[in-house]
């Protein structure tokens, strides 16, 4: 069993940055592929990031390749950098675990544990 609590959103100004983290409790936290998704008001949720159990292997959505970066360290966090963020980046931003069942892991289904999200919004 893995939980997962996001922290880090927040209202910031187009063109500006913000650091999303993910912590993870559990055991297994090493086993399993992460990745970011999102939701924005009245739309379907999104993939926005991935990276392997190792750390490596990261995939981006084209929306935000370029400017996001995914990262995870030794402990149990999953780290999503923002930069140059745009009005149409705001959403409630997810992280999620998962068994690697397929690489890059894009579809919600691939994931089996999710946190409660945190509120992203890009505004001036």
């Amino acid at each position: 069993q893995v939980q997962l609590v996001e922290s880090g959103g927040g209202l910031v100004q187009p063109g500006g940055s913000l650091r999303l983290s993910c912590a993870a409790s559990g055991r297994t936290f090493s086993s399993y592929v992460m990745g970011w998704f999102r939701q924005a008001p009245g739309k379907e949720r999104e993939f926005v990031a991935a990276i392997s159990r190792s750390g490596g292997s990261p995939y981006y959505a084209d929306s935000v390749k370029g400017r996001f970066t995914i990262s995870r360290d030794n402990g149990k966090n999953s780290y999503l950098q923002m930069n140059s963020l745009k009005p149409e980046d705001t959403a409630v931003y997810y992280c999620a675990a998962g068994p690697p069942r397929r690489v890059p892991a894009t579809l919600g289904s691939e994931y089996d544990y999710w946190g409660q999200g945190t509120q992203v919004t890009v505004s001036s």
